[in-house]
Order: structure tokens, then sequence, then C-alpha cells
């Protein structure tokens, strides 16, 4: 099932004024292998990724994949969500609380809990995405700020800002969404 957009959502998708079309006079430029989030779109790309992704928190893994999805979205560093075959769900426990993206839809939240530590709020889900967003049901995302994440063996660092879930990589460039400054782009 699809859910509509409701009418706040609508009146925040039209309230972007970079929408990848155009990089913006700030934005940096980009060397050889590197690419610009602001050459991202509005609505988000999916993009399949073959590169391992890996998930953990201390020496536990959470998660390995080949199979995982980059949701690129303008000013933000892409998204990589796993899908659920790909994670050890023992660890993810369903938290309280939800949020609202214009463009994927409602998002559920989940802790992830080993022996040790319990990280709040540390993954999140769509599990009815609005439509052109239907790629990323049945997968989780996590805030690599809170979670050790790699793609082929390349830490990820997180995105600023502490509402973002972006994956910094060492082939995108900015500036990024939740930036000291960002709060009018």
């Amino acid at each position: 099932m699809t859910i509509t957009l409701p009418t706040l959502s609508l009146a925040a998708r039209l309230g972007w004024k970079y929408v990848g079309q155009k990089r913006p006079p700030f934005a940096l430029e980009i060397s050889q292998g590197q690419e610009s989030v602001w050459d991202y779109p509005r609505p988000p790309a999916i993009r399949e990724d073959q590169r391992e992704v890996v998930l953990k928190v201390g020496d536990i893994e959470i998660g390995r994949s080949t199979h995982a999805l980059r949701v690129l979205e303008t000013a933000s560093p892409p998204t990589f969500y796993l899908p659920l075959e790909d994670l050890d769900l023992q660890y993810f426990r369903p938290a309280a609380g939800h949020s609202l993206c214009e463009w994927k839809g409602q998002a559920n939240y989940w802790d992830i809990v080993t022996r040790y530590t319990r990280l709040e709020r540390a993954a999140w889900s769509y599990p009815e995405p609005l439509a052109g967003m239907e790629r990323i049901k049945d997968m989780i995302s996590v805030y690599p700020a809170l979670v050790n994440c790699s793609v082929d063996g390349v830490a990820v660092l997180p995105q600023p800002g502490r509402f973002y879930g972006g994956w910094v990589t060492p082939e995108v460039i900015g500036p990024f969404k939740g930036e000291q400054g960002s709060e009018n782009w």
C-alpha cells in the first residue's frame, strides 16, 4: 500500500530552491571520481550499490551487504539502505516516534541493542514509502554518527547535524545540509 502525500509535505516540496539542476555558487568544485551533492535531484534518486557495506556496533557486526541502495538527494550525502535479509535483526528493536519526509513518507525508528549497549533511534525505515520511493520498503538505514559504517572498507563519516543521516564517503563533496549556515538552503 502506498500512502498519499499530506498537504504539509507538498508545501515542503515546493520550498526547495535547489533541486539538482544547477549547482549553487557556494558548491565546492569536484575532482576526478567525486560527486557533488548539488547534482543530486529532488525528488531523490535511488541507485543500486554493489560495494560491500558493513555495519558494526563495537566489535559486533549487525549488517553486511553488497545489495545496498543509495538514496541521492540534493544537498545531502547519500544514505545507504540495506535489505532486511542482510541485517542481523536480533539487534534491532522498534523504537518510539516517527518523522515525516516530504519525499519518502513516514519513517519508523529502531533502537540497536547489543549485550553491551543500547543505541536509541539509531536506525530507520519506511514501511509504507510514498510513490516513487517503493524500492526502500523492507530496507533499513542507520545513522553513521551512532553506528560504525564502512563502504568497501572505507570508514563513513556522519553528515553534520543531529537530524541528518547521510553517509559521507571520499567520493562525495558538498557543502552538506546540516553544516553551520545551511539552515536557509
